[in-house]
């Protein structure tokens, strides 16, 4: 992204730094790591940067619009409807490609947006190691609108704990000690105080809830929630069963409430016109197929980690969808080969990072992560047996 940067840092790359700083990672908790992390950051210039967050803003401008909820309101499947949902999302993550338009310019494009938390301490960790073993220069940080370490813990602490004690707020996942991104749960941990809780462990009785603990029921006041009902419905029929219990009435207060994960998703796309958010379309709503459908992508809106998504869209594809009203067709974007690495250019993604707080008039932006890729899709399963791609992290230059 910036030439000077990009050619310092790989002229000092070593594969001696590169593995200190696993090692680094993988002391967070050992044996935890199961995502690969990249040789690189990547650099950001100031215009980019700038083009990234005006289109951040004006999502949030839709998002907090009066009517946000009531056009949203059949974002949310009618059986995995929660009670008690809040007027605003607590976290919401926007996700964008780094591309180029049709006039070779670079620009950021859209990608994916959520509201549900990603690995918001993780990258505390990983932003600490880059810049320490890649000695990355003080003109460059990671942190947006004046956030720092300290200023960032805090507001997410005031977010997720609240007036609570850490004891009574819990990280809730399904066999958290299992999942992939298992190892932001014990960054969270350490950084927060507060236990990770699976939902195996949960008791109900009556609109109060407990967790165990050493034989004892622990009180939960407010959940830091994790889990993705799409994952849910993949679990054991026991596990299923236990899960109806996060569908009933319960005094807890939900950090952020699960409904936000389908109210900002890829259902809140068609309402947002932005140059840098692709055009965006609900099946049910296509008046024809278009001719050059090599420029669109197939996306089933209740999907998680590109699972169900169609690349190479062709006519049949779109015939065969039986539930219009659950896919969407949008429009392309290309990706740039843009980073620079000892064998091919890597594509990549940042994920901007959004914090509300209660009694707040909007999110504000505070952290990024950043993914590389060298295959058709970001993703693990796209970059087997590739170097240079994986997790990492955007630098912005000040």
């Amino acid at each position: 992204m910036i030439p000077s940067m990009r050619k310092w840092y790989n002229e000092n790359f070593t594969e001696k730094k590169y593995r200190k700083h696993i090692a680094d990672i993988e002391n967070i908790h050992p044996g935890s790591l199961d995502f690969r992390i990249a040789e690189t950051p990547i650099f950001i210039d100031n215009a980019f940067k700038e083009k990234m967050l005006s289109a951040c803003e004006h999502i949030i401008n839709v998002i907090t619009q009066f009517n946000f909820k009531h056009i949203t309101l059949h974002a949310i499947p009618t059986s995995i409807k929660v009670p008690n949902e809040n007027d605003h999302s607590h976290f919401i993550a926007l996700d964008f490609g780094i591309c180029q338009n049709e006039k070779g310019e670079l620009e950021p494009q859209l990608v994916e947006m959520q509201g549900f938390p990603t690995l918001f301490c993780y990258e505390m960790y990983d932003t600490e190691s880059t810049r320490e073993n890649f000695q990355i220069p003080e003109n460059f940080d990671s942190f947006l609108n004046g956030f720092d370490r300290e200023k960032y813990i805090s507001l997410l602490k005031d977010i997720i704990v609240a007036n609570e004690k850490t004891e009574n707020t819990i990280l809730l996942e399904i066999f958290p000690h299992k999942q992939k991104t298992r190892i932001d749960f014990y960054a969270t941990q350490n950084l927060l105080g507060i236990p990770i809780v699976c939902l195996t462990e949960l008791v109900k009785e009556g609109k109060k809830l407990y967790y165990m603990k050493d034989g004892k029921k622990i009180p939960v006041h407010r959940i830091y929630n994790r889990i993705i009902f799409d994952d849910l419905d993949h679990q054991s029929p026991e596990i299923r069963e236990k899960g109806k219990i996060l569908f009933e009435e319960m005094d807890v207060q939900w950090v952020p409430h699960p409904n936000w994960f389908y109210r900002i998703s890829k259902y809140t796309l068609p309402y947002i016109q932005h140059p840098y958010v692709p055009k965006t379309q609900f099946l049910s709503d296509l008046k024809s197929i278009p001719q050059d459908l090599e420029n669109y992508v197939l996306k089933p809106l209740f999907s998680f980690a590109g699972q169900g998504v169609v690349i190479d869209v062709k006519k049949e594809d779109i015939d065969n969808v039986k539930d219009p009203h659950n896919w969407i067709l949008q429009k392309k974007v290309k990706y740039a080969d843009i980073i620079q690495t000892p064998d091919i250019p890597a594509k990549a993604e940042i994920r901007i990072f959004y914090f509300w707080k209660d009694g707040e008039s909007r999110p504000v932006a505070t952290h990024n992560l950043a993914r590389l890729s060298k295959g058709k899709m970001v993703g693990v399963r796209y970059n087997a047996d590739k170097a240079w791609v994986g997790s990492s992290i955007a630098f912005f230059e000040k």
